[in-house]
């Protein structure tokens, strides 16, 4: 059986465990909990193991990408279309977040006591979050962050976007060089990804005990208490991201990079059930690599561009939570959000997508300026972390579907086929 077939039924697995293993504890047979919670290392290890090769396979990846793509001028032009695809698309998503919690949400009543609740609740310290949230760099401080003062250091910590900066610097100069020590640093790197790759088979093998074992102990610690409560904001992101996929990432595949979208779903799915078990997109970025080069034929050159650039800025599936979010703590809390609010919430919400660090529940803090600029209470945003992880799956597959959209689509705008 396929691995994508084995991925697939591993995670089915885990959810349905999962769920029973909550059930039994709420009906006071707390032991399935207790074994769910025990093989979580397993997962741990599974995650730890692929993100071990995320900062060296991207920083071989990508010098050779852009070494191989020759001048400077290709570059910049290929670096300013993959930005405009994955900005443009970042601005749909943000529309179809508030069209689908416009229409969804209202079902989700609240009562007036439990809204009175909230807002009294809502006066209680919330500094800690926001403090977290102001940390978080952005703006100026964004940018500045952008240029490491100390690449190691920067890959040390996991901060992927120096790190891309860093590399495309260096790429740009290989580019420059004679012909012969230019040809010698291609393959050097081009070795190193042969070799990381390698390693990404092997840890590829257990995939599916991997993805059993992260899935099963979140939704059982969860449980049916969270699928209950929140159900209709669940459902609405669940909903947003479908639409925003079959709306946009698979006619874009279809009519820009003429491929077959049946095609491109085969050869996406283990990256979207890799993205959907992580909720990172950096730990699936070795995945995202093998199935472009793989079963996609995308050039090396493309995709060691565009793949590592799209998990440093690409975020539209979270861009889709944060706008049906504003509209669920809006609602949650009695609050009118008309369509000053909404188009107010709208620009806070793409500047945020533009700068979302690589920290837990970074999709959740980012929203604290949207948040501040339509007068919503700050507490909210705890509701949101509390339930954030099951929208973070989706989310998460909905931006490595972005990411491999963009490696198809880019190239097609440069004029030429994009697969060899």
């Amino acid at each position: 059986m396929r691995s994508h077939l084995w991925m697939g039924i591993a995670l089915a697995a885990g959810l349905l465990l999962g769920l029973v293993a909550a059930g039994l504890a709420d009906a006071g047979y707390p032991q399935m909990v207790r074994a769910a919670q025990a093989i979580r290392p397993i997962g741990t290890l599974f995650q730890n193991l692929l993100s071990m090769v995320v900062i060296p396979l991207v920083a071989t990846a990508l010098f050779t990408g852009i070494a191989r793509l020759g001048n400077l001028r290709r570059v910049s032009r290929l670096l300013v279309r993959t930005l405009a695809f994955f900005w443009g698309t970042t601005l749909v998503a943000i529309a179809i977040g508030f069209l689908v919690g416009s229409i969804v949400l209202p079902r989700a009543v609240v009562s007036p006591e439990r809204q009175a609740a909230l807002q009294a609740a809502a006066v209680a310290d919330t500094s800690s979050i926001q403090k977290t949230a102001e940390d978080m760099p952005t703006g100026a401080r964004f940018i500045v962050e952008m240029i490491p003062s100390n690449p190691v250091r920067a890959a040390v910590d996991g901060n992927l976007l120096p790190v891309v900066v860093f590399v495309t610097f260096l790429a740009v100069a290989a580019a420059g060089l004679p012909e012969d020590k230019r040809t010698s640093l291609i393959e050097l790197a081009d070795a190193g990804t042969e070799a990381l790759i390698k390693i990404v088979h092997w840890v590829l093998l257990i995939a599916p005990i991997g993805i059993f074992a992260l899935v099963t102990p979140i939704v059982a610690r969860e449980g049916w208490d969270v699928v209950k409560a929140m159900g209709w904001f669940i459902a609405a992101v669940i909903l947003g991201v479908v639409i925003f996929i079959s709306a946009v990432y698979i006619p874009a595949v279809a009519v820009m990079a003429r491929l077959e979208p049946g095609k491109f779903i085969r050869a996406a799915f283990p990256s979207m059930m890799m993205g959907f078990s992580t909720t990172s997109s950096l730990a699936t970025l070795p995945t995202m690599l093998q199935a472009a080069e793989g079963d996609l034929h995308i050039p090396r050159s493309i995709a060691g561009f565009a793949l590592p650039l799209g998990a440093s800025v690409n975020r539209a599936g979270s861009a889709l939570y944060q706008a049906i979010a504003v509209l669920f703590i809006a609602r949650l809390y009695g609050i009118p959000f008309g369509f000053s609010e909404m188009f107010t919430a709208y620009a806070a919400v793409f500047l945020a997508s533009l700068t979302v660090a690589s920290v837990p529940a970074a999709s959740v803090l980012s929203l604290l300026p949207a948040f501040t600029a339509t007068g919503l209470p700050i507490s909210g945003m705890s509701i949101l972390m509390g339930l954030d992880r099951i929208p973070d799956m989706f989310r998460t597959m909905t931006n490595v579907v972005g990411h491999l959209t963009g490696a198809v689509v880019v190239p097609a705008l440069e004029g030429g086929e994009p697969r060899e």
